[in-house]
């Protein structure tokens, strides 16, 4: 080995050791050898498992390092992932082709471990791995930047108490399909859609697409307990959010379902979710469903009657429109956000609109404030009113108000435009990519002088 390559692999261990990606990524990019071992003479993979990185675990594959490899206690690094129970470390060790790269023992023994750890429990487990008696020291990770996880600790070990996600991700990427039932129960324990074990089962279920398993889902809507009605619902929504990836087409039957359900829906939260999932649809009965439910006692079910009734381009009947200005005056802020959303839709605004909207443009809660600013500022009315009522909010504390009323005056041409993003400000960094921003760029080219 020659010298330099001796420098960029130590150079590696040290980036991996700091959990310092870019370091990483500059490394390999430079001729690391992905599979260099650490100080404890174990591939480098393995410590980024253990130190749940999993951006330096899926860069160190991604460079070739070997997850299949057996070390000398008889296991792998990607054995090593599923005993972490981290879902998303499992998906960037897991690598390319597994069904095809790995053995059927060693897939079998792979599903065999998280299956264990998902029936045993992540505290029974460690109790019986290290022998420790105490309470465990749990904390909420979140585990992929977008859904959650509990981190269990004792007897000096650490895991994510993911692994009945890692088992249904694992049966997905070997190709088996087990009955939802027994998908459906990893999941329920868990009722809330940012938890990991909960995402994942209803993300794998919308992806199988047989009548077999359509029959199994549609039956959950009789379930007598409303988490599992809930969690059918979410299998719905990844359905739709798959269908329009890959511009499915067989989704009637869902919006079929949908429509029939929230007719006699009994639960409110889970009411709410349906009606969630349905306005996504393009059904017939939504208007129906929309007014059934104006006056409903859940305000997550009222907030979703706006959206039953926005037929997009097509401006409402006078029924959908007394209905929509009733609910601007719902007590619930949700609600009158939803409103102040889909009051922007068609474009061209009735006066009884118009003026409905800068009275939400008032509004104590700034989120109904926000809704109303962009249904506004996006609109095709140029009137006097509305283009100062849009630029008052340049005195709003929240920057993103602030930045709504520069884009209102821009998307108008008013001479004010320059200064209005002045008074914006230091953009904070979730603005500074956004397309209110480049509107102003391309403003001050249309603008700039001839001879500039």
């Amino acid at each position: 080995m020659t010298a330099a390559r001796r420098d960029v692999d130590a150079r590696l261990v040290m980036a991996v050791t700091a959990k310092d990606i870019s370091a990483v990524q500059a490394c390999l990019a430079d001729g690391a050898d992905p599979d260099t071992l650490g100080p404890d003479g174990l591939p480098l993979l393995c410590a980024a498992v253990a130190g749940f990185d999993h951006e330096t675990a899926e860069a160190l594959v991604e460079a070739g390092a070997d997850s299949d490899r057996e070390l000398p206690d008889g296991t792998t690094p990607l054995l090593r992932a599923v005993d972490r129970g981290s879902p998303v470390m499992v998906e960037a060790v897991l690598g390319k082709d597994p069904r095809l790269r790995i053995a059927e023992s060693a897939r079998q023994r792979l599903l065999d471990l998280a299956r264990h750890w998902f029936e045993t429990g992540a505290t029974e487990e460690l109790r019986r791995r290290t022998g420790a008696t105490g309470q465990p020291v749990q904390r909420v990770i979140t585990d992929d930047g977008h859904t959650y996880v509990e981190e269990v600790s004792l007897g000096g070990l650490t895991v994510r108490a993911g692994h009945a996600a890692v088992l249904t991700s694992l049966e997905r990427a070997f190709g088996a399909q087990p009955p939802v039932a027994e998908v459906v129960a990893r999941a329920v324990p868990h009722p809330d859609e940012t938890h990991v074990n909960w995402s994942t089962a209803g993300y794998v279920l919308a992806y199988r697409r047989s009548p077999e398993t359509w029959s199994a889902l549609a039956d959950l809507r009789r379930h007598p307990d409303p988490v599992h009605r809930r969690f059918l619902a979410s299998v719905l929504w990844n359905r739709d959010y798959l269908a329009n990836i890959y511009r499915r087409q067989d989704t009637e039957q869902d919006a079929d379902l949908l429509a029939a359900w929230a007719l006699d829906e009994p639960d409110g939260h889970v009411l709410a979710k349906v009606l969630d999932v349905y306005t996504g649809k393009d059904h017939p009965g939504k208007e129906a469903v929309g007014l059934r439910y104006a006056d409903h006692e859940d305000p997550r079910v009222r907030s979703e009657v706006p959206y039953c009734l926005n037929h997009c381009q097509v401006p409402p009947n006078e029924g959908v429109l007394t209905t929509l200005l009733a609910l601007a005056g719902d007590s619930d802020p949700g609600v009158r956000t939803a409103v102040a959303q889909s009051l922007g839709s068609p474009r061209d605004l009735v006066p009884v609109i118009r003026d409905s909207l800068l009275t939400l443009l008032r509004d104590p809660h700034p989120d109904v404030r926000a809704a109303a600013a962009a249904s506004l500022s996006t609109s095709h009315d140029r009137t006097a009113p509305v283009t100062e009522a849009l630029a008052a909010l340049l005195d709003e504390e929240d920057q993103a108000l602030r930045l709504e009323a520069a884009y209102a005056l821009v998307l108008r041409d008013d001479p004010r435009t320059d200064e209005a993003y002045e008074r914006v400000g230091p953009l904070r960094p979730d603005l500074r990519d956004d397309h209110r921003v480049s509107e102003h760029w391309r403003y001050r080219w249309r603008t700039r002088p001839a001879d500039a």
